[in-house]
């Protein structure tokens, strides 16, 4: 019989925890490996589970001493997981354990390397709570698939079932409610055979002890594009490093008018402006990885793309000056002075900082474009 690790992050949850463990152990014809991590709850969570450990000779647990959030504690448990399969379980009662047999038949029957449990597929009894909630989960899905060219219909979800060395060869990095959808944007890299199955859904309210809030949903979204846009088409790429590049834009304007105006002097004020911007935009860039791999050695990189800022930025400075002495207004000159500085930074980036290594066919370059179906 295979044997399932199940990893139970645990951040406060007295009321639910020793309840959740029976329940899982009432599972019938499923040989568990229990690994509770306790993420340095406050209450008597801890407690509980060394009783639990001492009990059950299934149970192990390991803790934090400084609390985390989900995905360091889920990092932890997947680390120690001896099992064939490793599941996620939270410890407040939320999700039926007896869905677990499902879940996990088809990686027994060796056709699925990951399964996730879908609670907008099933059939089975689910609470009734937040539209917004739900509208968010939703759209927060939309959007991952975009990405990953999934068609899931459930990425939140807490129930997703591996194959030990499917997860134990990803490496975590986000350590709060992230994990999701960075868990999700991964394994979809991997080339596995990823199925969804139906599961009840029991949640709680916030009354209850839900923690998960509307920052982490923008936080999901900001995991979304760290985690997939390096891996897009081409086209997809530049569309998003023009979005970055046009907030950026806005950036300059504001901070060159807000120093132009202030008394600050026309040169100054661009030369600042510009610097703020390249600043913003640059981190943007950097904060969800959207230059793809570098050729160049890392001081060389640098070296090219502080002399692209630089050219870009004196062509910007420049134009701005002339405009200005051709008696268009500060604003507009600043804003068409930004759009050639954009499209400079644009082209210099792509093809001098981080270039496509010329040793790659052209036809790998053609095949990340879009293609139709049809």
């Amino acid at each position: 019989m295979n044997q399932i690790s199940l990893v139970i992050p645990c951040f406060n949850e007295e009321n639910t925890l020793e309840a959740c463990i029976n329940r899982v152990l009432e599972v019938p014809d499923i040989n568990f490996e229990i690994i509770i991590v306790d993420d340095a709850s406050t209450d008597g969570s801890l407690g509980i589970a060394r009783r639990l450990e001492e009990k059950y000779p299934q149970v192990h647990v390991l803790s934090h001493s400084k609390n985390q959030g989900k995905g360091a504690a889920l990092r932890t448990g997947f680390k120690k997981a001896h099992g064939d399969f490793v599941a996620v379980q939270d410890a407040d009662l939320e999700y039926d354990p007896m869905d677990l047999k499902k879940l996990v038949a088809p990686l027994a029957e060796g056709y699925a390397d990951v399964v996730l449990g879908s609670r907008f597929l099933s059939t089975e009894p689910r609470r009734v709570l937040y539209f917004w909630h739900a509208l968010g989960n939703k759209f927060l899905t939309f959007l991952s698939n975009m990405f990953t060219d999934l068609n899931l219909t459930d990425m939140e979800t807490c129930y997703k079932v591996f194959k030990k060395e499917v997860i134990q060869n990803i490496d975590i990095q986000e350590s709060r409610f992230g994990v999701e959808p960075e868990l999700v944007a991964k394994i979809a890299r991997m080339g596995l055979r990823i199925y969804e199955r139906g599961i009840s859904y029991k949640g709680r309210t916030y009354e209850d002890g839900k923690k998960i809030g509307m920052k982490d949903g923008f936080w999901a979204i900001f995991c979304i594009l760290r985690y997939n846009v390096h891996n897009t088409s081409l086209p997809a790429q530049s569309f998003l490093n023009l979005i970055l590049s046009g907030f950026a834009a806005v950036v300059n304007l504001l901070c060159f008018l807000g120093l132009f105006h202030s008394g600050t002097g026309l040169l100054k004020s661009a030369a600042l402006a510009f610097f703020i911007a390249i600043v913003v935009n640059y981190g943007l860039c950097i904060s969800i990885r959207l230059p793809p791999k570098a050729r160049w050695p890392g001081v060389i990189e640098m070296a090219i793309f502080l002399s692209v800022v630089a050219m870009a930025g004196l062509v910007d400075v420049k134009s701005t000056q002339l405009l200005i002495a051709m008696g268009w207004t500060p604003s507009l000159s600043n804003l068409c002075a930004g759009t050639l500085f954009l499209l400079l930074n644009f082209m210099g980036r792509r093809f001098m900082v981080f270039p496509i290594s010329s040793k790659e066919p052209l036809k790998k370059i053609i095949r990340s474009f879009p293609r139709s179906d049809l």
